[in-house]
């Protein structure tokens, strides 16, 4: 088969948008559309991929920064066919080259690889709309063969009555593309030079023209404004919503769950409403995900209740833990199994053994903490001295009692309590109860201060 090129058309201004952002830069489910039609243009193994940008500067090669995609600047926008023209430079003749736009996002591999079927010829994707207003008409004879785009500025009356329309997404051998590219002109209502007059060209240089129909309509749609971009974000949604389903995850409300990257789960998995997913999140069998739940990168093994409002970042947490409501996991957390972490704590950086529990009002920073562990409500690492992080260890089947600060580095040895109100500053020894509280005092006699009368 021959091998592949794509040029992605990515250079417009997005003026609808009222964004200083470029178009393609804005993000549907937590990815920039140019980056989504990137994402599917590697999953055709293309030899390259050109990237066509104009508006907004540098901002789109800076956001394509670490990718295989080569920019090509458009300067001036004239129009989709001098797009192209620009990548053609740096594209081989004996290529395929496959025509993509960066803001229609959620063109999907399938309905590629059925274009890429048909080898020599000029390939179309064209859909059947019922309200067909906007797009380019495709024109054919009465054999049915397409003869024609006429874009809907240029079109007749009865033109405009044809449903069948032009996605904008060609392929065909990249040294005919040159060669039709060369002969555009912008003799239209826009003065621009229109990539679809070279199926014109085709037809005249007897090139078969094929079409071929995407799986689903929603994904030739593009993104010209908010209203938009709002409505395709909701259309993915669903569509990752109804894949849960169909692989047996409870979802309390199917309209309300959001994935911003890519959501893997177990069997008996369920998630309540208003739950965010963003990067790569792993489920694992029977875990329960409570209502407005963060969880970004990270991996939640079997049996793991995660209760409401909690917010979780770049952690790993075992099997049957509880977690929430309302607790955090920053970057850096591992749990094991068994750890109870509960309403209102932070934990940061941290690694935490087989059947702890800081259930209450807690921060745990920069940490070891061993199996076993109580961490009273109130408890803190101080772990940051202004300049520097410092580590604090606690062993196995120690007892933090409430309000206690551990001024790291310190030690809590195994089997340790600490009393309730505690400053500990030095390492404890193993198995006794440390404190360091003040002595209770009682002033007899003292009164309440009272308020001074004010003046009349």
């Amino acid at each position: 088969m021959t091998e592949l090129s794509v040029v992605i058309l990515a250079a417009g201004r997005g003026t609808r948008m009222h964004s200083d952002k470029p178009k393609v830069l804005h993000e549907l489910a937590g990815m920039s559309l140019v980056q989504r039609v990137l994402e599917c243009a590697h999953k055709l193994n293309a030899e390259k991929v050109c990237v066509v940008y104009g508006h907004g500067g540098d901002a789109v090669p800076v956001a394509l920064e670490g990718s295989d995609a080569h920019c090509v600047l458009q300067e001036p926008q004239l129009g989709t066919g001098h797009a192209v023209q620009q990548a053609m430079p740096h594209v081989e003749d004996e290529t395929n080259t496959l025509v993509l736009y960066g803001d229609v996002p959620l063109i999907q591999p399938s309905t590629l690889h059925q274009m890429l079927k048909f080898d020599g010829g000029l390939t179309l994707l064209t859909v059947h709309l019922d309200d067909p207003a906007g797009y380019g008409r495709i024109v054919r004879n009465h054999e049915g063969d397409v003869v024609a785009i006429v874009e809907e500025k240029d079109a007749t009356p009865e033109q405009r009555e044809i449903r069948e329309v032009n996605t904008g997404i060609l392929l065909a051998p990249t040294r005919l593309i040159k060669s039709w590219l060369g002969q555009l002109k912008n003799s239209n209502a826009q003065g621009e030079y229109y990539l679809t007059d070279v199926v014109g060209m085709a037809v005249n240089d007897g090139i078969a023209v094929q079409t071929v129909q995407p799986g689903n309509t929603w994904e030739i749609l593009g993104v010209n404004n908010k209203v938009q971009l709002a409505m395709l974000e909701r259309t993915w949604q669903k569509i990752e919503a109804e894949q849960l389903l169909k692989q047996g995850v409870t979802l309390a409300d199917p309209a309300r769950l959001d994935i911003r990257g890519k959501l893997e789960c177990g069997r008996d998995v369920e998630i309540d409403v208003g739950c965010i997913f963003e990067g790569k999140v792993t489920l694992g069998n029977r875990v329960s995900i409570g209502a407005n739940c963060i969880i970004r990168n990270t991996v939640i093994a079997d049996g793991t209740q995660v209760a409401a409002f909690s917010h979780i970042d770049s952690s790993v947490i075992e099997s049957e833990c509880r977690i929430g409501p309302y607790a955090r996991l920053r970057p850096g957390t591992m749990l094991h199994d068994e750890v109870h972490i509960g309403n209102f704590v932070e934990v940061k950086n941290s690694e935490i053994n087989v059947a702890s529990k800081a259930n209450h009002l807690s921060y745990i920073g920069d940490a070891s903490i061993g199996s076993r562990v109580n961490v009273g409500a109130g408890t803190i690492t101080c772990n940051y001295d202004g300049a520097n992080k410092h580590r604090t260890i606690i062993e196995d089947d120690a007892f933090i009692g409430s309000d206690t600060q551990l001024v790291a580095p310190v030690t809590v040895a195994k089997g340790s309590t600490i009393g309730a109100g505690s400053t500990i500053t030095r390492n404890t020894p193993e198995g006794e109860l440390t404190l360091s509280r003040s002595k209770q005092t009682t002033i007899s006699g003292w009164q309440r201060p009272l308020k001074k009368a004010k003046k009349q």
